[in-house]
């Protein structure tokens, strides 16, 4: 039943769906109960009812452990290029295609009308869009009463949340908030920015009084980012939590007058919103001057906007923050910039006569010292109703020469554009020549000519053994490779000669001698060799020696000619594009170097994504990789692969330059006196060195006490060990429980059996008989016997680890030592008193331990091994269990299984290649299970029926989301692609119709499955392992891997 049909129960049907609707859109609540009873207690006034949800959701605690780190994406829509209020001002639309847009910009003030577009220009189709982005802050209220078995938080250990040496500092997602993260951390990298943050002061005016809202909203956010900032330098932890200024920032968009934005939007108001608190600042410095701004001096460039309008030439100059650029239909990001610095026909703006044609030319004039591009990777699909993301790969360089943009170099990039047009005509010219030479042909299927040439010449040139295709085939062969006796065999003259008769007058046999003897068809498929004078290659039938010589010559000379053409255009073709690519490469044009400094990356479609920021670090000269509050060096090669898009669902919406030029963007700040770079808590001032000074006692202060409770916990634990050890020192202190047993159980009756078999054997084969000879040959008899089991070369099922635990020491070359004494321990088991000379055997070996010196035998070293084992055997039941679910096909329960086995044995493996089973099996079957649950709930999902639904969404929130971390963690391929073949089956459910109800749910979902965080959620506990004797466990072992033992080739 969909939220609509709910509402229906209670209220009176369109007007009270109306009111639902409206309600859930402006304020993000999800939660149908709680949008009822805020539309009863308001009578159904939707202003009242909005004031009721928000008091309401006030007093919701918040939850600061829940993080979901995906967050709704960008879309185009964004029509003007300014970040601040002082660019709005003046600003031209630069990628709009509606030419209304132009003219009106042309014939009103431009300032004006841009104004008017962002205050009240809101179009349905950005209306429709700002809906399907209502998620991001749906997600984020949602939160406030959603409660989930993945949520992430913060370990309790406050030593795995401490900050290590001078690492990058990370910060907290608190709820849809990786995309301030990346925001964040990109200009915190900028020091000149981070400088002028951490030393902004507010206004004396307003510290005691805000004259307006803006003041009232600004002053506290700058409070709040110098904070995070501050503990971003000077902080203890490895991680901090901005959750005061995200809030604050978030508050902007919950206005009624504002729609959803996308990310970029969050950016310019972020951005805004600094110009606006430096702006106060700026005009209280300097009374009667005009002030400057250090954001719009750091963020803000103008450029010149040249054009005609209907044969009347402009011009005007505008300033621009965040450029905009199109990413569809272009390859890099010189293609981008120069479709975006050229609208509609321009050349009419190089001539004298007044053409009607339309279209202008934009040129920097002056450009910022940071300066930021955004990729407009979404478009709306008219047909979905809904955004899309462009996948298209887009290649930018490290460095970006922006010269042949510039307004001083107009002329000379005019002249080098018409010349790359020129040449890229005479590209295209010789593109379709070489194509003729290489797709020759008149029908559907084309080859390259000097091929076609190759082929003739070969066929002219074979040498035939017959006439035709039909005579010579081998007559001694019956159908189907027999060889017939009853039938006379004709001689080879006689074959030639009757043969070409029969091929070329099939009516001059009678039928009656068609019945007695059948010439037989060679059939290729299924006689076992083929006749030994079949030709290997079709030949021309009459062909004299002159003609092939002439044939040949010519073939020969036209095949030379062919392939000497399509060398010199692939040359030529080459050698344009090498001009083409080398046409700025001059020194005069390579005067205005950006470097880049940051690229800001998203990952997922359209309605659901993860974002997440690469950063150079000029000091350590490599590219650091931050997300969210893990921060690691990363390499051009891995930014490559996650920004320029086509691979997998990730690619960069933002790129931020920064002039090569201007070194104090980057710049440490030094001691004035002393001359050394400033760093940590000497970089702030007095009063952020307190506020981080005290966040840092705090943190050392948790520190202190989780020491001192796990040091109580330990000496707790030491005395109940030795309590413990004390009460069964007398009996079993040093036997392990695999090794002897209180009574007679199955692992202690095969363990005794084997080891009477060993005494008997002894007793047959010694000749003295004294119980220290005796114990010392079936020891040797023994071990012999193990050894053999060790040294076997055995299928994977048959694994004699499992049976006794020597086996497994001697395959992992445990000390002598630890052998010794554990077949000590085995034939000092109690149960072997069954009679008086196995008594008296048991007797010495009992003996021989007590005699075992501390020093002879590492104590703490024998209970590794012993300990190493017992993890061994359990690994070796979670899999066996595991893969006996499997095989049934109950994935449920399976999956823990296996999670564990997998997790257990990577650990084992890290001691040894024998320590633990084989990895890729058990990977493989992990990662099957993950896409058979993927499967399954996808299934219910597709069912649209609701308990079907719930429990499909069940599966993937409680099941597989959870360990999609352990797939990323590793980086291994194959992991990778399943997580990305389970992302985009739901994925694919974007551009589907679907009832509202399914819509909400899919939204809220998403964003869970898409988090790219390697941070491992918590999820159930490891599965109870049954105890197994040693011989069921084998037996079982052996069954399961007999059939599932090998990794399918797919799988590998």
């Amino acid at each position: 039943m969909t939220v609509e049909q709910n509402v229906l129960q209670q209220h009176s049907q369109k007007h009270q769906q109306t009111l639902l609707n409206q309600l859930r859109e402006v304020t993000g609540t999800t939660d149908v109960q709680l949008l009822q009873q805020a539309l009863q207690a308001s009578n159904g006034d939707l202003a009242e009812a909005v004031a009721f949800l928000t008091e309401k959701n006030a007093k919701v605690p918040q939850q600061q452990d829940e993080t979901t780190y995906y967050q709704t994406s960008q879309v185009p829509g964004d029509r003007y290029i300014s970040v601040g209020s002082q660019a709005d001002t003046n600003v031209i639309d630069l990628t709009g295609d509606d030419k209304d847009d132009l003219q009106r910009a042309i014939a009103l003030s431009l300032e004006e009308s841009n104004r008017a577009f962002r205050e009240t220009g809101i179009t349905d189709e950005e209306q429709a869009i700002s809906r399907v982005l209502e998620a991001s802050i749906a997600e984020n209220k949602a939160s406030l009463k959603r409660t989930h078995t993945e949520v992430w938080s913060d370990s309790p250990n406050p030593h795995d949340r401490k900050r290590i040496d001078n690492c990058p500092v990370g910060l907290k997602n608190v709820g849809n908030t990786c995309w301030f993260s990346a925001v964040i951390q990109s200009l915190f990298n900028l020091l000149e920015f981070q400088r002028l943050v951490l030393q902004y002061s507010p206004p004396a005016r307003v510290q005691d009084l805000p004259r307006n809202q803006k003041e009232h909203r600004n002053l506290p956010f700058m409070q709040e980012l110098r904070h995070l900032f501050s503990l971003m330098v000077g902080s203890k932890r490895k991680y901090v939590d901005p959750s005061r200024a995200v809030e604050i920032l978030k508050d902007a968009f919950k206005s009624s007058e504002l729609q959803q934005q996308d990310v970029s939007e969050f950016t310019h108001k972020l951005l805004d919103w600094l110009e606006d608190a430096f702006q106060m600042k700026a005009e209280e410095d300097r009374e009667g001057e005009k002030p400057k701004n250090p954001m719009v001096e750091l963020f803000y460039g103008r450029f010149l906007a040249v054009g005609v309008l209907e044969g009347k030439k402009f011009e005007n100059t505008e300033m621009f923050g965040q450029y905009p650029l199109q990413v569809n239909g272009f390859k890099d990001l010189h293609e981008c910039l120069e479709a975006a610095m050229i609208e509609g026909e321009i050349e009419s703006l190089h001539s004298a006569e007044n053409s009607a044609r339309s279209g202008q030319e934009h040129w920097f004039t002056e450009l910022p010292p940071v300066l930021t591009f955004e990729l407009s990777r979404f478009e709306f699909n008219q047909a979905l109703g809904r955004p899309e993301k462009i996948h298209n790969k887009l290649e930018f360089p490290s460095m970006l020469y922006m010269d042949r943009y510039m307004d001083r170099n107009r002329d000379i990039t005019r002249i080098k554009r018409e010349e790359i047009r020129r040449l890229k005509e005479h590209l295209t010219l010789l593109q379709q020549r070489l194509e003729r030479y290489l797709s020759y042909g008149s029908g559907p299927k084309r080859f390259p000519l000097a091929d076609v040439l190759q082929y003739a010449m070969e066929f002219a040139s074979s040498k035939p053994v017959c006439t035709s295709p039909v005579d010579d085939i081998d007559s001694s062969a019956a159908p189907g490779g027999a060889t017939s006796q009853q039938l006379p065999q004709p001689s080879t003259t006689e074959q030639d000669s009757v043969a070409p008769l029969d091929n070329m007058c099939p009516a001059a046999s009678s039928g009656s001698t068609r019945g007695e003897q059948r010439v037989p068809i060679h059939k290729p498929f299924t006689q076992s060799r083929l006749p030994p004078d079949l030709p290997m290659h079709p030949a021309p039938r009459h062909i004299t020696e002159e003609e092939l010589r002439v044939l040949e010559s010519c073939l020969h000379r036209w095949r030379s000619e062919v392939e000497n053409d399509t060398c010199d255009l692939q040359g030529s073709i080459t050698r344009i594009h090498r001009t083409i690519e080398l046409m700025y490469s001059d020194k005069s044009m390579m005067q205005v170097p950006y470097r880049l400094h940051a690229v800001l990356v998203h990952e997922g479609q359209a309605n659901a994504g993860h974002y997440w920021a690469y950063i150079y670090d000029p000091h350590q000269r490599c590219w650091m990789k931050y997300n969210d509050i893990s921060v690691t060096k990363s390499s051009w090669e891995e930014l490559v692969r996650d920004s320029f898009g086509g691979y997998r669902n990730a690619s960069a919406y933002c790129l931020m330059y920064i002039n090569d030029k201007k070194p104090f963007l980057i710049e440490e700040e030094f001691d004035k006196e002393t001359g050394q770079i400033l760093s940590g808590l000497d970089k702030l001032p007095s009063d952020l060195k307190q506020y981080v000074k005290e966040d840092n006692e705090l943190f050392d202060k948790e520190i202190m006490e989780w020491d001192a409770l796990q040091a109580r916990k330990a000496q707790q634990e030491k005395l109940a060990l030795a309590t413990a050890a004390a009460a069964a020192a007398a009996s079993a202190a040093s036997n392990p429980e695999y090794m002897e047993q209180p009574s007679p159980t199955n692992d202690s009756k095969h363990l005794q059996e084997d080891t009477e078999r060993a005494i008997s054997k002894a007793v047959a084969e010694q000749d003295e008989r004294s119980p220290e000879a005796l114990l010392s040959a079936a020891i040797k008899l023994e071990y012999a016997r193990l050894l053999r089991f060790a040294q076997e070369d055995t299928s994977p099922e048959n694994d004699y680890r499992i049976q006794h635990i020597i086996v497994y020491f001697i395959q992992n070359q445990a000390p002598k030592k630890i052998l010794e004494r554990t077949l000590l321990t085995q034939f000092a088991d109690r149960n072997l008193a069954f009679d008086e000379r196995c008594k008296s055997i048991m007797n010495v070996a009992r003996a021989k331990l007590d005699l075992i010196k501390p020093e002879e035998v590492n104590m703490d070293e024998y209970e590794i091994w012993h300990q190493d084992y017992r993890n061994f055997r359990e690994t070796t039941i979670l899999m066996t269990i595991g893969l006996e679910l499997f095989q049934k096909t109950n994935y449920v329960e399976a999956l823990m299984y296996l999670i564990y086995a997998y997790q257990y044995n990577k650990e084992l493996l890290t001691k040894g290649l024998y320590r633990g089973h084989d990895e890729e099996l058990l990977g493989h079957y992990r990662r099957e299970c993950l896409l058979k649950l993927n499967e399954q709930a996808a299934g219910m999902f597709e069912s649209g029926e609701e308990p079907d639904v719930s429990t499909g969404l069940g599966v993937m929130n409680e099941l597989v989301v959870p360990c999609i971390p352990l797939l990323l963690v590793q980086d291994v391929e194959r992991d990778l692609l399943a997580v990305e073949d389970m992302r985009n089956r739901w994925c694919s459910y974007l551009g589907q119709e679907m009832e509202a109800n399914l819509q909400e749910k899919l939204t809220d979902f998403l964003p869970k499955l898409l988090d790219c965080s390697t941070e491992i959620k918590s999820f159930h506990d490891p599965p109870k392992v049954p105890s197994h004797s040693a011989l069921e466990l084998f037996e079982r072992f052996n069954r399961v891997m007999s059939i599932m033992g090998r990794v399918p080739s797919e799988g590998r």
